[in-house]
């Protein structure tokens, strides 16, 4: 197999820029909007030049050089003081939502996807390719993730595809390359990081899904937080890792190892920090220069941290990435949002803090976001300025190639060569999908279909290290209908326990729909005598649910609740509804029918 890891244009590789202005020739028609940035610092993805002029447009960059001349009628902006950069890749995330809007807000123009929805990134492929997409984020993704029944991946109530053993893996990776992944995300995760055992795939099926992806031409990329499954990773020929592993720092043997194999890794050190129970992106929340454009909910979910403090070492996964990076291993930056203590877009400039404090130089950092990134995922049209490639850019205030915090300092961004725009958090408007009154689900199908969104799904709180249960059916109500039934238990080992059935009210999971003109939500409920509760995921609310109790014995009983009451707004970006156990330890059953949002 073959990949484009090393891809450089030929103008950057000898240095032309220093002292040459290079105009591109392609067969892209010039649009007439062309804007010069004039006497600027150019961090070019590779390197830094001083007093550099850039002219660009819609078509992509045009030239580069110390002494150009814009043309007429072009835009033209003063440079002096400020240094230009590619426009940033987070290797690490998983979108939905407003993800690649609110991505583009701070300088970050390409997302690499590691899990999301399949036909949500598909959509958003396309629209990027018709160029009609320029005030977000482009979007790379996996789609599905490769993991074990019942292994990590398969908690976020989206049906995953699993793998049984190897004789699965020919066929998996098939069915991800007709939905049109880019590449092919294998989970390693044994659940050392949550505090609870979890399936994961054995040796054989790693290397089968290796020799599959690189059969279709695809990278095999692989998520492992332990030493151990880093090892089993490496010696299957994956391309990459996107964590750093918890734990003790590697040893030397697997260091030297990883160089020699050609191996990329995204230490997602934000994402670490968090697990350690430090909530890694509050310093955002304090940084002038980006505060004012964060949301309340992106400032509450950059001031949490995951459940379980301790758990591995920050330190000792600095010096990996810092042993890694000395043996020439590339770097990659990527942020895993929006996990605790992250959030889409900014959280990328806290992980490039902390490569700094890992030890790369403030250049290498820029260039694990920029240029490293590109060709580790064989993205040629991107990552560096240069004539002829797209013109996704940054212009900051200060010079990050010695202080890595100016990267903060965005005086504005270009998407495809066009202004983003940036408006401060108060005046945020996301677009949403609005839900008209009606009939949610009846269930009388027999099957688990809804009006809204992508259907019911099982929700319990593994993710969070927690051992609570549920399945779901769909029985007969005692009444000659049919209705859902959740059955399970909430078990300790986290301190918010959960299971339940979700509702996902728009087309990918925990994306907001607004429900201001149908916020009365009407169901029947009946189960086994206890206390239950409806939990509430809004925009406003952050990361943390509204909790409704819910009374519920043998017999039906109809239940209204106004969402338009649970928090200011709270109805205008409803993100999720689960119909939870608990919160007492213990055996449950519920059953819920004639679910409906009303006016």
């Amino acid at each position: 197999m073959t990949t484009n890891r090393r891809w450089i244009p030929a103008a950057i590789a000898g240095g032309a820029l220093a002292g040459l202005a290079v105009a591109a020739a392609g067969p892209r028609a010039e649009p007439q909007e062309q804007t010069a940035i004039e006497h600027v610092r150019l961090f070019d993805g590779e390197r830094t030049h001083e007093d550099v002029s850039v002219l660009f447009s819609p078509a992509g960059i045009r030239a580069v050089g110390p002494n150009l001349e814009p043309p007429s009628g072009a835009e033209r902006v003063d440079g002096r003081g400020r240094t230009l950069l590619p426009g940033l890749i987070d290797a690490h995330t998983h979108s939905w939502g407003d993800a690649l809007e609110r991505s583009a807000v701070f300088g970050v123009t390409t997302g690499l996807d590691m899990f999301t929805e399949p036909g949500w990134a598909a959509e958003r492929r396309a629209e990027q390719a018709s160029d009609a997409a320029s005030g977000r984020a482009d979007l790379f993704s996996a789609g599905f993730l490769a993991t074990a029944p019942g292994g990590h991946g398969t908690q976020y109530g989206i049906p995953v595809p699993t793998l049984e053993g190897p004789d699965d893996a020919a066929g998996w990776v098939a069915a991800r390359v007709a939905e049109g992944s880019d590449w092919i995300k294998i989970v390693l995760e044994d659940g050392t990081i949550v505090g609870r055992p979890l399936p994961s795939l054995d040796v054989a099926t790693v290397a089968a899904l290796v020799t599959s992806a690189h059969e279709h031409e695809l990278l095999a990329v692989a998520h492992a937080t332990t030493f151990g499954g880093a090892e089993i990773a490496l010696a299957a020929g994956v391309d990459g890792l996107v964590h750093i592993f918890r734990g003790d720092e590697a040893p030397e043997r697997w260091v030297g190892a990883a160089a020699r194999s050609g191996l990329f890794v995204v230490p997602t050190l934000t994402v670490v920090e968090s697990t350690t129970g430090v909530a890694s992106g509050a310093s955002l929340v304090e940084d002038a220069a980006l505060a004012s454009f964060l949301t309340s909910a992106e400032k509450a979910a950059l001031r949490q941290s995951f459940p379980g403090a301790g758990r591995g070492s920050l330190d000792a996964a600095l010096a990996t990435v810092r042993r890694l990076h000395e043996a020439g291993v590339p770097i990659l930056a990527g942020s895993d949002a929006p996990n605790p203590g992250t959030t889409h877009g900014a959280s990328l400039h806290r992980e490039l803090e902390l490569l700094v404090r890992a030890g790369l130089a403030p250049e290498a950092a820029l260039r694990s976001a920029t240029a490293a990134s590109a060709d580790a995922f064989g993205l040629q049209d991107r990552g560096r300025i240069a004539p002829g490639l797209e013109a996704d850019l940054l212009l900051v205030d200060g010079d990050p190639t010695r202080d890595i915090l100016a990267s903060r300092r965005i005086v504005a961004v270009w998407k495809n060569g066009r202004e983003v725009e940036r408006v401060t958090a108060g005046e945020v408007v996301v677009g949403r999908e609005s839900v008209v009154p009606g009939v949610v689900s009846d269930f009388e199908g027999g099957g688990m279909e809804s009006r809204l969104g992508i259907g019911w799904s099982v929700s319990v709180d593994e993710m969070m290290g927690g051992a609570s249960s549920a399945e779901l059916s769909v029985v007969d109500d005692g009444g000659g209908g049919q209705a859902l039934r959740v059955e399970g238990g909430i078990r300790d080992g986290f301190a918010f326990p959960w299971a339940g059935a979700m509702l996902f009210p728009a087309e990918a999971p925990m994306s907001p729909a607004d429900l201001s003109s149908a916020s009365t939500l009407r169901f029947r409920v009946r189960g086994r005598p206890a206390s239950y509760r409806l939990m509430v995921f809004s925009e406003v609310l952050g990361p943390m649910p509204a909790t409704v109790p819910l009374e519920a014995g043998e017999t039906w009983r109809a239940v209204e609740v106004d969402l338009a009451s649970v928090a200011d707004g709270a109805e205008k970006g409803i993100a999720g509804l689960l119909w939870s156990g608990g919160p007492d330890v213990g055996s449950f059953w519920i059953e819920i029918d004639d679910v409906e949002l009303a006016q």
